[in-house]
């Protein structure tokens, strides 16, 4: 897999799993997720809609998988 496609596939699982998140009961806007995370919105923005480049580092994915309650490994699933 290129780093490409995995910063695709990473930022899918985000998206997938914040409104999974938020269809569950929780209420998590990216605005939400960017700032309990401490980041900007429009990186959360980017990584959702497959425009970040520059992927998403491990920290702020742990941080990412805590705010939603998700396990690491489960942003790596195709």
């Amino acid at each position: 897999m290129t780093e490409i496609k995995l910063n695709e596939l990473i930022g899918k699982n985000v998206k997938k799993y914040r409104l999974i998140h938020n269809a569950n009961g929780g209420n998590m806007s990216q605005r939400e997720l960017a700032s309990i995370i401490g980041v900007s919105t429009s990186l959360i923005g980017a990584l959702e809609s497959k425009k970040n480049n520059q992927g998403v580092s491990l920290y702020n994915l742990y941080k990412i998988s805590e705010a939603l309650n998700v396990p690491m490994y489960k942003f790596f699933e195709v």
